[in-house]
């Protein structure tokens, strides 16, 4: 008797704990055999214990389908695969659903005949019976779709949708906002990253969580505190009000501890980026890694990576949530990659770091009115998977290089200190401003322990030039000065542009483009280029009447630059990366690495160049790696699958050694983190093969390889 009533309480408790548990994570993924979420799970792993692709059978993989987009361009997007239906987004931002056993579309979702010039990394997915819901954002809008019928859910915020602008300060609201990044689901709770302006006429970059069923909000957490808040004494006592300063944002994603109830924010810098006079102080929460209790928002422990952060320090990524053995016991941790070239590894319930965290000396600014914070963190163990600035010499040039005196010329001109300040004369920026690691994430084995990281060395070159004064612009018409106050730091003041870099030429673009298309772009922004939201219509006009050739020549004597940004002393001249007059890195290489780090210990496994460029490989030259954008997947039996690279390669690696065990050729580059599922007893691995990215070709299709 006493048996059968023990057996009844026992069966009961474990009926309550696996309610609570089911509450907390609607997918369950622990013999991660699913893709169900951004990365492969709420950990952000991008980790598979499906076996049927095997070391030994790799190279017989083959495609499987394909499915062509109804438009082409950059796709970063990791698809998420539920019930045997894969969703994904198109270049311009259109959402589908596909057999994901044949690639055949079910439905697609999304303005035919508008092209959004903003990319997309997926879609979040959330259940509750027979509800099922595709949570999708577009533009300034986060809607909510039926995951069978592709149609609005009209009862979702208005009429479908709701406004991400919802919940930030009235002076924020026609501020540019959109979101790159799936949302992090919890119950009925989704968190939105967002991505802002980087001036100092960005948004607030507030935490905020909706409910999946009404679109209401239902927290925030400031990134940048209010009066009564922590924080608020790190920054100017006016700054929360986002006159001046804005941002502190999570752009890049995050995880999410559903049985603890922990949400893991990583955060990026305040605007202006390379100027803090506006925002002298530490700078809290910009710059790190957040702890929120899931259900509330209000912050259980924080860790700063960047204190005052002048040189774009954002953190890139969504943390990984691990296990690992230190001290001889296992820890629940959670491991922040950046684009430093830095891991730091804490206690995911305390925020306490696993391996020592030092203050290191950082040089003081010398353009007036910067304040530099006198030290930065930096962690004892791992060693960064990057180079660092300090460390390079005139040897570090690189001897593939036809200009190499050239260079060193330069370079001895730069500053490249550790934690150097920007400056007019350069500050040699290494790893760069995009990274070390970047948006694709760190693939890592939750089990065991071990991190997989691919990584940029490219460095590049941050130089600080005076704002024109009001009055100098006094003389010009208004679209002439938008585009001096708000252009030519990327695009340049001859309206060249920097192709190497990224940035188009802006000549003769009349002939390229119409009326129409410029305006949007304008309003909307395109790749790194945010959309400049706060420009009237007529502004906006101003501008391609001036890139035209159009603009009458009357002149206003005011001195207004027709723009409503803060006015900031210094201003970079733009992103320009340090290259040859070949355009390759003008260091040596490795000019991009993929590395395998224990995190029980904080040694490497191994470290290999990834990357290559047929012109120099047909010229004998050793693999030098190259820039790489996208993440791994790792499986429990051995494998690291990637593409990244501009050469349009799928490589498969052994894991456990980093030896290179397949590749082929895509049809084009996948700047992307793969997706591997099963369907119907068959494993598949999809990839986007948008290209586009540094000057590659572009693509419009997804790829599917499963064995024969």
């Amino acid at each position: 008797m006493k048996k059968s009533i023990y057996a009844a309480l026992l069966s009961l408790g474990i009926f309550l704990i696996a309610t609570a548990l089911q509450k907390g994570d609607q997918f369950a993924n622990e013999d991660y055999t699913e893709w169900n979420e951004y990365l492969g799970g709420p950990d952000r792993n991008h980790y598979t214990t499906l076996d049927q692709i095997k070391p030994e059978n790799v190279h017989n993989l083959k495609v499987a389908w394909t499915y062509s987009t109804p438009d082409s361009g950059q796709m970063q997007v990791n698809p998420i695969i539920v019930d045997g239906v894969l969703y994904g987004v198109t270049a311009s931002v259109q959402a589908f659903a596909l057999d994901a056993a044949t690639g055949k579309e079910i439905w697609r979702f999304g303005d035919k005949l508008k092209s959004f010039a903003s990319t997309s990394r997926g879609v979040a997915y959330w259940s509750d019976g027979n509800d099922k819901r595709i949570l999708h954002t577009i533009g300034e809008y986060l809607y909510a779709i039926d995951a069978t019928t592709g149609k609005s859910i009209t009862t979702f915020g208005d009429n479908g949708r709701v406004d991400l602008h919802t919940g930030l300060p009235e002076i924020a609201q026609k501020k540019f906002i959109i979101s790159n990044t799936p949302g992090t689901i919890f119950e009925d709770l989704i968190v939105m990253p967002v991505r802002l302006s980087e001036g100092a006429d960005a948004a607030p970059g507030d935490i905020r969580a909706f409910n999946i069923k009404t679109g209401k909000l239902a927290w925030t957490f400031h990134t940048i505190p209010y009066p009564s808040e922590p924080g608020y004494s790190t920054w100017p006592t006016q700054a929360y009000k986002n006159t001046e300063v804005g941002a502190a944002n999570n752009w890049a994603g995050m995880s999410v501890d559903r049985k603890r109830g922990i949400i893991y924010v990583p955060t990026g810098s305040a605007g202006y980026d390379f100027y803090g006079g506006k925002r002298t102080g530490k700078n809290l929460y910009a710059n790190c890694l957040l702890a929120l209790d899931a259900r509330t928002g209000k912050l259980l422990w924080h860790f700063q990576t960047t204190h005052h952060d002048i040189w774009d320090r954002d953190l890139p990524a969504p943390p990984n949530l691990i296990t690992v053995k230190h001290n001889g016991r296992m820890i629940d941790a959670v491991a922040q990659t950046s684009k430093q070239g830095y891991v730091y590894l804490f206690d995911r319930v305390t925020g306490k770091p696993l391996f020592p965290i030092q203050e290191i000396p950082a040089p003081k600014s010398d353009l007036p009115g910067e304040v530099a914070w006198p030290t930065q963190p930096i962690p004892t163990k791992p060693a960064p998977f990057a180079r660092q600035a300090h460390t390079l010499t005139e040897n570090d040039i690189s001897p593939y290089a036809q200009d190499r005196d050239s260079l060193i010329a330069k370079f001895k001109t730069y500053r490249r200190d550790r934690f150097a300040a920007p400056s007019k004369e350069g500050t040699v920026i290494l790893p760069g401003f995009d990274g070390g690691a970047e948006w694709g994430g760190a693939a890592a084995d939750p089990k065991e322990g071990i991190l997989y990281v691919n990584s940029n060395e490219m460095a590049w070159i941050l130089t600080m030039k005076d704002t024109p004064k009001r009055d100098a612009l006094a003389g010009l018409s208004t679209g002439e000065r938008i585009y001096a106050t708000s252009c030519t730091n990327c695009h340049g003041a001859n309206r060249k542009g920097n192709t190497r870099s990224g940035y188009p030429s802006l000549v003769e673009i009349e002939k390229r483009r119409d009326r129409a298309f410029v305006v949007q772009i304008i309003s909307n922004g395109k790749g790194m280029m945010p959309g400049f939201t706060t420009l009237s219509a007529s502004e906006k006009q101003a501008v391609v009447s001036f890139l035209f050739g159009e603009e009458k020549k009357e002149v206003s004597s005011s001195g207004n630059t027709g723009f409503k940004n803060p006015y900031l002393p210094y201003v970079s001249t733009g992103y320009n990366k340090f290259l040859d007059s070949k355009g390759f890195p003008a260091i040596s290489p490795p000019w991009g690495t993929l590395n395998a780090i224990d995190l029980n210990t904080g040694e490497y496994l191994w470290k290999i160049p990834f990357g290559e460029y047929e012109s120099l490989k047909q010229k004998g030259i050793p693999t030098t790696g190259s820039e790489n954008y996208g993440g791994p997947v790792v499986t429990a039996n051995g494998l690291l699958f990637i593409a990244a690279t501009k050469d349009e390669k799928f490589r498969v690696f052994n894991k456990k050694t980093g030896t290179l065990i397949w590749e082929t050729r895509l049809p084009a580059a996948a700047f992307a983190t793969p997706s591997t599922y099963q369907v119907n007893g068959k494993q598949y691995i999809v990839l986007a093969c948008g290209g586009t990215k540094l000057g590659a070709k572009k693509g419009n299709q997804y790829v599917a390889f499963a064995l024969p």
